[in-house]
C-alpha cells in the first residue's frame, strides 16, 4: 500500500508557529477534530507539551485523543526546538517538518527556494489539491502574504506586506494623537470621529490592498485564480474583499495534512 494511502485515515497533530499566533490542529484522517489558536510566546518543551495535553483533554477530558504522528511548520527558529520536542514526546516520534526539503511534490520557481516560508509552502499545497489551479492564496497575518500557484501546480511567488494588525500597531505607536480602537468592520467610510475614521481605514484599506494585488498579481499568471484568503485577518477582512472566493481559517494546517501523508 502506498505510504500516503497508509496515513490517510490517521490521527494527526499539526502546530504552525508564527510570528503572533500559534495555532493547533488535531485531525482524525481528513476530518479537523480541533481547532485552536494560541498568542506565540517564548516557552520550553515542557510547557509546549503540557499545552498540547491541555488543548487534547479539552477534546476529551477522559483519554486525551492519540496522535499516530506530527508535523510542525514554523516561521520563528527560537520557537521550533520547544515545538519539535514537545511533539516528539507526544507521539514518540520527530515531527515531520515543513520546508523545502519535505515539500518534494511542490516545484518552487523562487529564485532562492529555501527563501520561502514554511507557511507559504502549506498555503500552496492546500490550495493546489484543496481548490484547483491557477490560485492565489492570501495570508492575513502578522504580515498579508500573497502566494501563487500555476495552472500546473508550481508555486511561483508571490508578494508581501504588512499585516492588518501589525500595520495598525505601529500607527498608534508612533502617533500621539491617535488612540487604540478595536478594530472591527465599519459602518462607512466616511468616519466622523477618529475611531470610525480609523476603523475605516485601516480594514478598508486592507480589503483595497487586496483585491489591487490580487488584481495585478492575476494579470502576471495564466488562467483565472481561484482566490482562497487565511489567517487570523481573515474572518475581519476577506468579506470586504472583491477578489476573494474563499476563506478557510485551517487552509495551512490542510496543507502540512497533506505534506505530512506525502511523507515516505
Amino acid at each position: 500500500m502506498p505510504e500516503r494511502d497508509s496515513k490517510r485515515g490517521a490521527a494527526l497533530l499539526a502546530v504552525d508557529v508564527g510570528n503572533s499566533d500559534t495555532v493547533v490542529g488535531l485531525f482524525g484522517g481528513e476530518a479537523l477534530r480541533g481547532f485552536w489558536r494560541l498568542t506565540s510566546r517564548p516557552m520550553t518543551a515542557d510547557e509546549a507539551r503540557l499545552r498540547i495535553e491541555q488543548l487534547a483533554r479539552s477534546l476529551d477530558p477522559a483519554e486525551p485523543p492519540p496522535a499516530d504522528g506530527a508535523v510542525l511548520c514554523s516561521v520563528v527558529p527560537a520557537l521550533t526546538l520547544p515545538w519539535a520536542e514537545a511533539l516528539g514526546r507526544w507521539t514518540g516520534k520527530p515531527p515531520v517538518e515543513v520546508g523545502v526539503a519535505t515539500a518534494r511534490s511542490l516545484p518552487i520557481r523562487y529564485h532562492d527556494p529555501t527563501a520561502v516560508g514554511a507557511d507559504r509552502i502549506a498555503n500552496a499545497i492546500a490550495a493546489r489539491d484543496l481548490y484547483g489551479t491557477p490560485a492565489i492564496v492570501v495570508d492575513l497575518g502578522t504580515a498579508t502574504t500573497f502566494d501563487c500557484v500555476s495552472d500546473s501546480g508550481e508555486y511561483l511567488g508571490g508578494a508581501i506586506a504588512p499585516g492588518v494588525g501589525t500595520s495598525a500597531e505601529e500607527l498608534f505607536r508612533r502617533a500621539a494623537r491617535i488612540p487604540r480602537v478595536e478594530l472591527r468592520r465599519p459602518e462607512r467610510a466616511l468616519g466622523q470621529t477618529t475611531e470610525e475614521s480609523l476603523r475605516a481605514g485601516v480594514l478598508w484599506g486592507a480589503a483595497g490592498q487586496v483585491d489591487a494585488l490580487v488584481r495585478r498579481l492575476a494579470r502576471e499568471m495564466n488562467g483565472t485564480p481561484q482566490v482562497i484568503a487565511t489567517g487570523g485577518w481573515a474572518k475581519i477582512v476577506a468579506g470586504e474583499c472583491e477578489t476573494v472566493q474563499q476563506v478557510d481559517e485551517a487552509l495551512t494546517l490542510k496543507g502540512m495534512r497533506i505534506l505530512w501523508e506525502e511523507q515516505a
